[in-house]
């Protein structure tokens, strides 16, 4: 194992909320890739629902502490950012307060903690950009606009201050740099560290039982709807599966999940499409197991996880030619990148369809693929040796 002079390193995560999306599953391989390294891995955050989140944070391999679960994560639907803000606040005010100096902090998603994590002068920070969070607001109305301004400057500059920036794709690299002008100008460039899936978890596929399915959180920006429009367009097939993250507090997977439903029943293919909401790893893995290949159909997604379980599980996957996905499947080869529009979509689901053994050759390759180049192995190593060399690194 590589280790700061022959010693492990004393390493605390902060995230805002430890549920079950991308961000999160980056952030428990990272606890785990990190603690296999030897170092001691801490993580702490605003809420952890024990009945709601990825196994290993369960498992005993770190510790997860929670501090401010009682702070509200938005007022009467509103506020969402300032309350994001003020989570992730008391949490990092509660880690420098209640608890000793660490090596290495990392942070994502909320960079206003940086300069507060900054106060521990020996301690080296380094934080994860899925995205930059302004461009994930909206600024549709004057009122918003003033409200996201001053949230927008502390962004970019506390973003800045940190010691090490690391983001998801090179998409994101090249979006951070045209979003952040001020960083770019002073010569601040974050690295590219992929995001992983651990291969070992998927076995070899089982017989088809379902024909195609889409993984995603019930969010509008998850373009699912274009999964039921293509399926649509297909009316022999048997069945289509939809399952992903789902959560009652937030009211926008509630409502969209009725969308969804609704929209399946106007286009006559409600009796063929299944939702499922918030499977377990188990149960996503066998549904993996059985389909023929993986929808995925977020337009301009920063990297997206799901082509690269899909892939580990050998199968192709279907995706927007766009974003992350443009960096993880290889077209013609572990799938098909297409634009988001549903007959697209559904010319290449009836290539898969007409010829199974394509989607079997192409899941072999998307298999070798993901294990080459996108294992938790490799992205282990990789975050060793940033985390590793941010700790060397003289400060100036």
């Amino acid at each position: 194992m590589e280790k700061k002079g022959g010693s492990r390193l004393n390493i605390a995560i902060i995230h805002p909320d430890l549920g079950i999306g991308g961000a999160e599953r980056l952030i428990v391989d990272a606890a785990v890739e990190l603690a296999s390294h030897g170092h001691k891995v801490h993580i702490f955050t605003a809420h952890h629902d024990k009945k709601r989140c990825f196994e290993e944070t369960l498992s005993g391999t770190f510790p997860v502490t929670v501090y401010g679960a009682f702070l509200p994560r938005h007022i009467f639907y509103r506020l969402h950012a300032v309350c994001a803000y003020l989570r992730c606040i008391f949490v990092a005010l509660c880690v420098l307060l209640m608890w000793s100096s660490f090596d290495v902090i990392v942070a994502d998603q909320v960079s206003v903690v940086i300069p507060l994590l900054k106060l521990k002068k020996k301690t080296k920070v380094v934080f994860y950009c899925h995205f930059p969070d302004l461009l994930l607001a909206q600024h549709t109305t004057v009122l918003r606009r003033i409200y996201r301004k001053p949230i927008d400057f502390v962004e970019e500059t506390t973003t800045g201050m940190a010691d090490l920036i690391l983001v998801n794709s090179k998409f994101t690299a090249s979006t951070f740099a045209n979003t952040f002008k001020r960083l770019d100008a002073r010569g601040i460039r974050p690295a590219v560290l992929y995001p992983a899936v651990n291969v070992d978890q998927f076995d070899k596929p089982h017989a088809f039982k379902l024909n195609f399915l889409s993984i995603n959180r019930f969010e509008r920006k998850k373009n699912i709807d274009l999964a039921i429009s293509a399926f649509a367009l297909l009316r022999s097939l048997e069945e289509d599966a939809l399952g992903g993250g789902y959560d009652k507090r937030l009211r926008e997977n509630v409502e969209y999940l009725e969308e969804l439903e609704n929209l399946a029943d106007r286009e006559g293919v409600s009796d063929q499409v299944k939702f499922i909401t918030s499977c377990s790893t188990t149960e996503r893995n066998e549904l993996l197991s059985q389909c023929l290949c993986v929808l995925y159909t977020p337009k301009d997604e920063h990297f997206g996880i799901v082509p690269l379980e899909a892939m580990a599980a050998h199968k192709p996957v279907i995706g927007c030619n766009s974003g992350g996905p443009v960096e993880t499947i290889k077209d013609g080869v572990t799938g098909f990148l297409c634009k988001p529009i549903p007959l697209e979509f559904s010319l290449a689901m009836a290539r898969l369809i007409r010829d199974p053994e394509m989607a079997v050759s192409m899941g072999g390759e998307a298999r070798k693929h993901v294990s080459e180049s996108f294992s938790t192995r490799i992205f282990g190593q990789r975050l060793n040796r940033y985390v590793i060399d941010v700790t060397e690194k003289k400060r100036e």
